[in-house]
């Protein structure tokens, strides 16, 4: 009997071990975005808008946004929504013509990790 308690008590703190070290080593993960991946809209953004799976730190994240002959478009600072510190928000400075446009990301959680991406959208 005593080697089955055992056995359990082992196995439920496996367990507890192998939850609280994959929250642990979490990373903030794109969850969605304004403009879209791969959308065409009408109107240029004047923002693009990132939201993340966890809380973010604005300072040692960014956006740099490309634009048509791979041109860089002139951004305002990233920044943390006030309302929310899962959303980084980005002001357009240049006016966006019709094209084709990139946006690399990058972004450190809260906890310290750094997650990186790109995706592309449309002016029509």
């Amino acid at each position: 009997m005593a080697i089955i308690t055992k056995r359990i008590v082992s196995i439920t703190l496996f367990l507890t071990a192998l939850t609280a070290s994959s929250t642990a080593l979490a990373h903030a993960h794109l969850k969605s975005h304004y403009p879209a991946a791969n959308a065409v809209v009408t109107s240029a953004p004047q923002v693009i808008t990132l939201d993340f799976s966890e809380g973010i730190e604005p300072g040692f994240s960014g956006v740099k946004v490309t634009g048509p002959e791979q041109t860089v478009v002139k951004t305002a600072k990233a920044q943390r929504s006030a309302q929310d510190e899962k959303q980084l928000i980005v002001p357009v400075e240049d006016s966006l013509t019709s094209g084709t446009y990139q946006v690399d990301w990058h972004v450190v959680s809260v906890d310290g990790h750094k997650t990186q991406g790109n995706y592309q959208f449309t002016v029509k």
